[in-house]
C-alpha cells in the first residue's frame, strides 16, 4: 500500500504544535476571543503590531529579490503592494476605532521583543535563501490564521457583542488564510529533495519565530517596554 509522503510543512506543524497550543491558551489570545481583554492592552498591541508590520512588509521586498522565477517575483511584489497600500490602511482604520491616531502609530517605538523578532526575520531574509526567508516569516501568516480560526470555533456564539469581533473575523477569513497557504505550498516546493541539514536549518528558523509569536502575545499582555 502506498503511503502518502509527509510534506515538510507537516513536519513543521508537528514540531511547533506545543508552542502554538500555548499561544492559543495565552490570556491575551483568550481575552480577544472572549472579549474580556483590557482595552489598554489591545491598544498597546495595535501600536506594536503596526511597527511590526512595517518591517514585515520589507520581507516581501526581499522575497522579490530572492525569487528564482518571474511568477514568484510577481506574487511577492503583489503582496508588498497589498500590504503597504491596503493592509496597513485597514490597520490604521481599525486602530482609529480605539482612538489611536496615525501619528501615534507611526511614533511608536518597538518594544524589545518586537525589535528582536523583526530583526531576526530580516537577518534571515537578507543572509539566507528564499526558503529560509519563508520559514522565518511563515509562523506569522500561518499561526495568525490558525489562531483566528481557533478563536472563531471556540467563541462563535459569543462574538456578536465582542469588542474584538472584527479582529477574529479578519484573521479567521479565507482571504487572510490564503497568504499562509501560498507560502506553505511554495516552501514545500523549495524543500522537495533537499538534504536534512538544510531542512533542519529551516525548521530552526520556523521554531524560533513561532516562539517569538508567543512572546509577542506575552509582550502585549504585560505591556512590556524598555526598563532602562
Amino acid at each position: 500500500m502506498e503511503v502518502d509522503k509527509l510534506l515538510f510543512t507537516d513536519r513543521l506543524y508537528e514540531s511547533s504544535k506545543e508552542i502554538w497550543e500555548k499561544s492559543y491558551q495565552h490570556p491575551f489570545v483568550q481575552g480577544i476571543g472572549n472579549g474580556t481583554l483590557d482595552e489598554d492592552k489591545f491598544i498597546y498591541y495595535m501600536q506594536q503590531d503596526y511597527v511590526y508590520l512595517i518591517d514585515y512588509v520589507k520581507l516581501f521586498a526581499i522575497g522579490v529579490q530572492k525569487s528564482h522565477n518571474l511568477e514568484t517575483m510577481e506574487r511577492f511584489a503583489h503582496l508588498l503592494h497589498e500590504h503597504l497600500h491596503f493592509e496597513m490602511e485597514l490597520h490604521r482604520q481599525y486602530a482609529a476605532e480605539f482612538g489611536i491616531t496615525r501619528k501615534e502609530l507611526e511614533q511608536t517605538e518597538p518594544a524589545p521583543v518586537n525589535l528582536a523578532y523583526t530583526r531576526y526575520m530580516l537577518n534571515v531574509a537578507h543572509n539566507g535563501t528564499l526558503a529560509e526567508l519563508i520559514a522565518a516569516l511563515l509562523p506569522c501568516a500561518w499561526h495568525y490564521a490558525e489562531t483566528g480560526k481557533w478563536l472563531k470555533e471556540q467563541y462563535e456564539d459569543r462574538l456578536e457583542h465582542n469588542p474584538y469581533r472584527k479582529w477574529v473575523e479578519t484573521y479567521s477569513s479565507e482571504q487572510f488564510g490564503a497568504l499562509g497557504e501560498w507560502l506553505i505550498e511554495l516552501l514545500n516546493e523549495l524543500t522537495n529533495g533537499k538534504p536534512e541539514r538544510e531542512l533542519a536549518t529551516l525548521e530552526k528558523h520556523f521554531l524560533i519565530t513561532s516562539k517569538y509569536e508567543y512572546l509577542f502575545w506575552d509582550m502585549n499582555y504585560h505591556k512590556q517596554d524598555w526598563d532602562i
